[in-house]
């Protein structure tokens, strides 16, 4: 299959997954993450009408997307990997959406960015709900008073959350604690599921799905 019908297919199968879980149609946003792939594998998606797409690495964006994102202006792109303090003033220049906001340094320094250059990028809380030690993100219990902090101390408008599941493990009472705390932090938006998950998480709410592989194909 080529990069344009895989894409297809992956909207296609959230679609279906939309209507077997009783939810609007376009309810999902499908971020179709780019990372490890060059400008010519991504113009062919751009081509197709997708316009959200993610990164994980901010150096490798940094070398493809200004270009891109000056042919398409309304493209959406998301950072959907861990973020260093050193690297946020880049993050806030490039990037419309940041996923991985999981410390009080990383949001006291990207508020600081934002005020500095007069930018607002869209700005998700990342939870460890795995506990996983290797792995980015705030634990659980500490949700609902890291969105009130940022918002509080900050000013900062937190729009959703996000998370990975360890991946041994069934990824749906990940997604259901997410969407736990979600409600909890009154936060409305749930970045969850990815290649292999994304139809468990729409069942459980999910409001964007970050997909690759499924549209790219592998990785090297």
């Amino acid at each position: 299959m080529s990069v344009e019908e895989r894409l297809q297919d992956v909207k296609a199968r959230i679609e279906k997954a939309e209507r077997q879980a009783r939810r609007p149609a376009g309810s999902v946003t499908l971020v179709a993450v780019s990372k490890t792939f060059d400008v010519e594998h991504i113009r062919p998606v751009i081509a197709t009408g997708q316009r959200v797409l993610g990164e994980n690495r901010i150096q490798e964006s940094q070398g493809k997307w200004p270009a891109l994102k000056a042919e398409t202006p309304e493209i959406e792109l998301h950072l959907i990997g861990p973020l260093q303090s050193n690297k946020a003033a880049d993050a806030v220049a490039l990037f419309d959406v940041i996923e991985t906001v999981d410390r009080e340094k990383i949001a006291r320094v990207l508020a600081e960015e934002m005020k500095k250059q007069n930018r607002t990028p869209r700005l998700y809380v990342q939870v460890n709900t795995g506990l996983e030690p290797q792995k980015a993100g705030i634990e659980p219990k500490e949700t609902s008073r890291f969105v009130e902090f940022c918002r509080k101390e900050l000013g900062l408008s937190i729009e959703g959350l996000m998370c990975i599941p360890p991946a041994e493990e069934n990824p749906g009472p990940h997604f259901a604690l997410l969407a736990r705390l979600a409600r909890e932090s009154g936060v409305e938006k749930l970045s969850m599921g990815m290649s292999g998950d994304f139809e468990t998480a729409i069942e459980f709410g999910a409001t964007s799905v970050r997909i690759g592989s499924a549209i790219f194909g592998a990785r090297e």
